[in-house]
């Protein structure tokens, strides 16, 4: 006969000890990027294990906490899948000649001038017709920063500039997942959602496009960047049989996503379209074995295949770089950033189970007045929810289930709620190091976040959408009330157009 469980007291986390559980991760994470320069993979682990024993203190047992890690790490797994499926599709676009071409031809139509907001709006495109930042720096966004080596153009620069118009696109088209999610949350329809933020991003975008304009003019096209992308197409033309063919994989990849295929199988088909393409155009060196090889470990461009006149046309660094712009993709490379997330959400799982993040929020909450503040919270909430649960996905459903009901009680059309969450919980992990979008768009672009060369300070449509929302929300333009049948359709509903 069993002998029953002991009855335990199983509580929330209270403040002090939610805030020592963040605020130890906090310095932990400072010491270890700030000071010694090391990788978040082991201070996130370190944060894993502080709130493991503070959840432990507050009476929860292991096996609970160990579940909830591994419920955590469900949620970000179709991130981990993207991740490893885009390294695969870099690597096999590498070695079949498809990003070589992308950047061979891009070199022939760019010029430095208007290079920069040539890149936001080409990615916004590309991020409005398929929904997705993470598409579109695997793709578009890699072939631009190749083609800014060649016009002398910083990668840091490049890649905020890319980024800056693939998280416009990821936030108003009606085909990415957070523009979907975050009106679900709040209780709205994702049209009425999308018209919404149209003020407050289109302001944002014009104020990015305004600043890429201006800094692009500080490039101009004098004889040594001319020679140097002529240097460039070499180098790319005696590696690669280059061919405006070869365009078609990224071509269908957009058309596909674009037609709402799910993001998975479109990126597996352009896979598999550069893998039939890619031995009819390179020959011997793209058979089938490279193709696994380059899938699994990225292509690896070296200084013995390049001719030796052709190696000759470059300085050291400069064929380092270049070695470096090719040398990408891979499930393995990948793996940083799969193993990154995978350590940050046994940490999101156990804060969100014991309400750790929750009762931060709540005391907060209390000395917000306005309803303006109370958007502003939010935005808040969401950029603490990033750095803390480091998921998109969670930064929008967390402090959406948080403060719906008090967008409610406030009478607050959801679209307030839902256009807050977007404006900071879709925009702010790129620039957060151990968060999936960070590690995942530094590693995928081969750009560091901050530091030396980083993309962070460029990422100006980013940070500008978050300071335009909070200050539209004190102008009254993202503060919308209902009328008297709006609050009637929500109560009974729980969804208001």
């Amino acid at each position: 006969m069993k002998v029953s469980e002991e009855k335990r007291e199983v509580r929330k986390a209270t403040l002090g000890e939610a805030l020592l559980s963040f605020g130890l991760l906090a310095v932990i994470m400072a010491i270890a990027i700030i000071k010694y320069g090391v990788d978040p993979h082991v201070p996130m682990f370190c944060g894993v294990i502080v709130a493991t024993l503070i959840s432990l203190k507050i009476g929860y047992k292991y096996e609970e906490l160990e579940q909830a890690m591994i419920e955590g790490i469900t949620k970000a797994m179709q991130s981990a899948l993207i991740l490893m499926v885009i390294g695969i599709l870099i690597g096999v676009w590498m070695v079949s000649g498809v990003v070589p071409s992308m950047i061979y031809y891009g070199l022939n139509i760019l010029s430095p001038k208007i290079f920069l907001p040539a890149t936001m709006i080409i990615c916004s495109i590309t991020s409005l017709a398929t929904g997705t930042s993470w598409g579109t720096a695997g793709t578009m966004g890699i072939a631009l920063i190749g083609i800014a080596q060649g016009l002398g153009i910083p990668a840091g620069i490049t890649a905020g500039a890319a980024l800056s118009g693939g998280y416009f696109g990821d936030k108003m088209s009606p085909l990415s997942d957070t523009t979907n999610l975050a009106p679900a949350m709040a209780g709205t329809d994702v049209f009425t959602h999308v018209k919404y933020m149209l003020k407050a991003t289109g302001v944002s975008y014009l104020i990015a496009m305004v600043v890429f304009v201006t800094v692009g003019l500080k490039f101009g096209g004098g004889d040594a960047e001319l020679q140097g992308i002529i240097n460039l197409q070499t180098a790319i033309k005696s590696q690669f049989n280059v061919s405006p063919i070869l365009m078609l994989p990224p071509v269908i990849v957009i058309a596909t996503i674009a037609k709402k295929m799910p993001a998975i199988p479109g990126i597996t088909l352009g896979i598999l379209i550069a893998a039939v393409m890619g031995p009819i155009f390179q020959g011997k060196g793209c058979d089938l074995g490279a193709i696994f090889d380059c899938g699994m470990n990225g292509y690896v461009a070296t200084v013995e295949n390049l001719p030796a006149d052709v190696a000759a046309l470059f300085t050291p660094d400069e064929l380092d770089a270049f070695l470096s712009l090719l040398s990408k993709g891979g499930i393995m490379n990948m793996m940083f950033s799969v193993s990154m997330t995978i350590i940050a959400m046994m940490f999101g799982g156990i804060v969100e189970m014991t309400g750790q993040m929750e009762i931060i929020v709540k005391q907060i909450l209390k000395l917000v007045r306005s309803d303006a503040g109370l958007v502003v919270l939010t935005e808040i909430t969401c950029i603490f929810s990033n750095m803390t649960m480091p998921e998109q996905y969670i930064s929008i459903v967390v402090p959406g289930r948080m403060y719906a009901q008090t967008y409610q009680e406030r009478g607050l059309h959801p679209k307030c709620l839902s256009n807050a969450l977007e404006s900071a919980g879709t925009v702010s992990g790129a620039f957060i190091p151990w968060h999936t979008c960070g590690v995942f768009m530094s590693t995928t672009l081969g750009v560091p976040i901050w530091g030396a060369g980083g993309y962070a300070p460029w990422l100006v449509f980013n940070y500008v959408q978050i300071v335009v929302t909070a200050v539209f929300a004190y102008l009254g333009i993202t503060v919308t009330k209902m009328t008297d049948e709006e609050k009637k359709i929500l109560a009974e509903t729980g969804h208001v157009s």
